[in-house]
């Protein structure tokens, strides 16, 4: 990864914060963009297309859950919001209108840059499989791992990094049963903030995205009181 060629977008209405997050980016070896409100971080993201975005919940005007939701509807681009809430409550409707990772102040600086190279790594490198393949396929949906694209039906399939990430580490360990915390372990890295609810909200998505009847999913399937497991083409027998 080049340092240099890594940009963030930092959205912070707090000026001496703000500083403060943009010289320890700097220092890493990052470029950092700020914007002090929703409308800013809008036109920046859309102009500059950053590499991750850091996001205040807390603006003034458009709050960061708009700012987030109007974000994912047009990129993928991996969102890490800062917020003084604690509750899992604002994390889970964070990451319902796309956030894919929390951060809670207070919070150190040394975290929130580990924070973010750990987020960078993730969005450029496919999770650990034991699988040479470069490619992936079940169904209608195949996966090119190199590359990072998805298709189904030979159209483009449109995953965040995070989703992407999740779908190619069950579909490369197709029939094992994983646990939430596996998941959250080996996909989002060990010291993520977030709850075991992350897995089950991305793999509501993953399902929406991938199954023909989310329903009644045969591809992701649930493993009911452990988490899920994967199957290239298994008819449904588990409790979704």
């Amino acid at each position: 990864m080049s340092a240099l060629s890594d940009t963030v977008l930092l959205v912070e209405d707090d000026q001496t914060l703000a500083a403060a997050v943009r010289y320890n980016l700097e220092r890493a070896g990052l470029t950092c963009l700020l914007a002090a409100d929703g409308v800013r971080a809008l036109e920046l993201a859309r102009r500059e297309r950053p590499d991750v975005v850091l996001l205040d919940l807390m603006l003034p005007g458009m709050d960061g859950l708009e700012v987030c939701r109007r974000l994912r509807a047009e990129s993928t681009v991996p969102i890490l919001m800062l917020t003084a809430r604690a509750e899992e409550t604002d994390r889970v409707v964070g990451l319902e209108v796309g956030a894919d990772d929390y951060i809670t102040k207070p919070f150190s600086m040394r975290e929130l840059v580990a924070r973010v190279r750990a987020t960078l790594r993730r969005t450029q490198f496919v999770a650990p499989t034991p699988r040479t393949e470069d490619r992936v396929g079940f169904g209608n949906v195949s996966l090119d791992l190199a590359r990072r694209i998805a298709t189904r039906d030979g159209a483009a399939l449109v995953l965040k990094p995070r989703e992407f990430d999740l779908l190619a580490f069950l579909a490369t360990h197709p029939g094992q049963v994983f646990s939430r915390d596996q998941l959250l372990e080996q996909v989002w890295g060990y010291d993520y903030e977030g709850g075991s609810r992350t897995i089950d909200v991305h793999v509501r998505w993953l399902r929406q995205k991938i199954e023909a009847d989310p329903a009644r999913p045969v591809h992701l399937l649930t493993a009911r009181s452990v988490g899920y497991r994967f199957e290239p083409g298994a008819a449904v027998t588990d409790s979704v």
